[in-house]
């Protein structure tokens, strides 16, 4: 489903990640731990496709298609059809519920608002399955 390979990021002179490797499988449910400062939401964009590797530095592909090789249009478009974010803060609009913020983007893209809901609802109970072995 996921895979990364040899992903590298520098600001300036910081090298943030080095050579990172990680594949997800299908169904798998992954958590990134780490220090303040490791590189987590670095990786997290990365593999989001929000941000890119340094230039030449790694390979990344979703669902089998070579993300880092998409045009900025095509990769907005993939990005629309087959990825989904619940960013921790900020970006949650607080006028709407849980599953209305999940929701948004696939309205916004034409999507079916009973499939998007159901399949939010789905989304929901994982991670608070997730969330309650952890705890």
């Amino acid at each position: 489903m996921l895979k990364a390979k040899g992903i590298y990021k520098s600001f300036v002179e910081l090298t943030i990640l080095k050579g990172v490797d990680i594949e997800v499988k299908k169904k798998q449910l992954v958590s990134i731990v780490g220090p303040s400062g490791a590189g987590k939401t670095t990786l997290l964009q990365i593999l989001g496709t929000l941000d890119t590797p340094d230039l030449g530095k790694g390979e990344l592909s979703i669902n089998g298609v070579d993300v880092l090789g998409l045009t900025s249009n095509a990769l907005a478009q993939f990005r629309n059809e087959h990825l989904g974010f619940i960013f921790q803060f900020h970006q949650l609009l607080p006028e709407f519920t849980a599953v209305e913020n999940i929701i948004i983007p696939s309205i916004l893209g034409g999507g079916s608002k009973s499939v998007a809901t159901e399949k939010a609802k789905q989304l929901l109970k994982v991670i608070q399955s997730y969330i309650n072995k952890s705890a």
